[in-house]
C-alpha cells in the first residue's frame, strides 16, 4: 500500500498528509482555501481556534529544524491542542528502540496526531500503515522523498502574491537531485496547472530523465530565468551528498547563486522564494533575499496558516465554503470562512 492510498479514508477525504502526489486540485484548493480562512486570526488579541481542544500533537523530529518544528508548534496551540516536542537524541530511540515502538509507546499515552520528520524516506509512511485508525500523521519531511506542507505554504504563497497558478511560469533553482521540497512543488504545481515549471541547475544536480515529472530542465542560469514569474530557490543539501557534486562553493554561486543580474531576467515583478534555510553567498545573494521582490518572509508567515488547516482538515474539520474567485492576487483577503 503506498502512501497515495493510505492518506485518504473510504469516502476519499484526507486521513494523513504524506505527500503531494495523488492529491487533485480541489484537494489543493481546500487546504489552500482553509489556510486563508486562518490568516485574519493571526491579526487578533487572542490567536486561539477550539477546533483541536482537548486534542495531543506530537511533533517528532529525527532531524534537526527550527522553521518547520516551530512553524507546527505555533499551528497546533493556535487550534488549541496540546503540543508535546520530542527530542529522539534525548529519547529511548538513541537506546536501541525502533520508530514504531516509540510510536506506539506515545501512541498509548493517547496522543490524537504525529507531525514526523525523518532522515529516512518513506518513515511517516511506515508510522501511518501502523497507527490505530483515530491516530493521523503529518510528513514534516522525510529523506529525500517529500515535505508537503512545505510544498503547500509554497502554493499558498504563490496564489498570494501572483494569483493563479495556473498562468505562471516558476523556476525551481538549485539543488534538485537531493530537494524533497522540490518533488513537492512540482507535483503541487502540475496539479494546480502551472503553465510551465522549469528546474535550473548543474547535471550533476538534476535527477536522471527529470523531464518525466513534466519539468522543462535548463543547465543555465539565465536562459532558465528568461521571462518566469516565480524564482524558488533550494538550499544544497550537502548533508546529503556523497561525493563532489560541485567544483566549489564559490563557482556554485557564480553560475546558479541568485544575484539582481540573474534575476534581471526573470520578469519585472517577478516575486523571490526560499524554504529556508538560506545559505546567502551560496545560493542567494543578500542584495535579492532582502530586496523588494522577496517573499521569504511571508512563507515563513503563511506556514503556520497552511500548517493549521492541515492540521483541522486531517482531524476532521469541516471543508471551508469556497467562494468564485477570480484571476487575482489573494493578499489581504478574507474570501473564506470555516463552514
Amino acid at each position: 500500500m503506498t502512501s497515495t492510498d493510505i492518506q485518504f479514508d473510504a469516502q476519499g477525504q484526507l486521513k494523513h498528509f504524506l505527500t503531494i502526489e495523488g492529491l487533485k486540485r480541489d484537494h489543493i484548493l481546500q487546504i489552500l482555501d482553509t489556510a486563508q480562512s486562518f490568516i485574519t486570526l493571526a491579526k487578533k488579541e487572542i490567536k486561539k481556534a477550539p477546533l483541536l481542544r482537548g486534542k495531543t500533537v506530537v511533533n517528532l523530529f529525527f532531524e534537526s529544524s527550527t522553521r518547520t518544528r516551530t512553524t507546527f508548534e505555533i499551528a497546533a496551540k493556535r487550534l488549541s491542542a496540546d503540543v508535546i516536542n520530542l527530542n529522539p537524541q534525548h529519547s529511548a530511540t538513541s537506546k536501541g528502540e525502533t520508530l514504531l515502538d516509540t510510536v506506539n509507546n506515545l501512541e498509548a499515552m493517547h496522543t490524537d496526531l504525529f507531525v514526523v520528520r525523518h532522515p529516512n524516506s518513506g518513515a511517516a509512511n511506515l508510522i501511518a500503515k501502523h497507527v490505530p485508525p483515530h491516530v493521523r500523521i503529518i510528513n514534516a519531511g522525510d529523506g529525500r522523498h517529500a515535505h508537503p506542507t512545505q510544498a503547500m505554504l509554497d502554493m499558498f504563497t504563490i496564489r498570494a502574491h501572483k494569483g493563479d497558478v495556473a498562468n505562471l511560469r516558476v523556476a525551481i533553482v538549485g539543488d534538485i537531485l537531493h530537494s524533497r521540497v522540490a518533488r513537492s512543488q512540482i507535483h503541487a504545481l502540475a496539479a494546480l496547472g502551472a503553465a510551465q515549471v522549469r528546474v535550473i541547475a548543474p547535471k550533476t544536480l538534476l535527477p536522471t530523465e527529470v523531464e518525466r515529472l513534466g519539468v522543462h530542465p535548463y543547465t543555465d542560469m539565465h536562459e532558465g530565468l528568461h521571462d518566469v514569474d516565480v524564482v524558488i530557490m533550494l538550499r544544497l543539501q550537502r548533508e546529503r551528498m556523497n561525493g563532489a557534486f560541485v567544483p566549489s562553493e564559490q563557482e556554485f554561486f557564480n553560475l546558479y547563486g541568485l544575484t539582481a543580474d540573474k534575476l534581471a531576467y526573470a520578469k519585472q515583478d517577478a516575486i523571490v522564494m526560499h524554504p529556508g534555510p538560506m545559505n546567502r553567498g551560496l545560493e542567494i545573494d543578500s542584495s535579492v533575499a532582502d530586496g523588494p521582490q522577496s517573499v521569504i518572509l511571508p512563507q515563513v508567515t503563511y506556514g503556520i496558516a497552511v500548517r493549521m488547516a492541515v492540521m483541522a482538515l486531517i482531524m476532521g474539520g469541516k471543508p471551508v465554503a469556497r467562494k468564485r474567485r477570480g484571476n487575482r492576487s489573494t493578499r489581504g483577503s478574507d474570501e473564506t470562512t470555516p463552514a
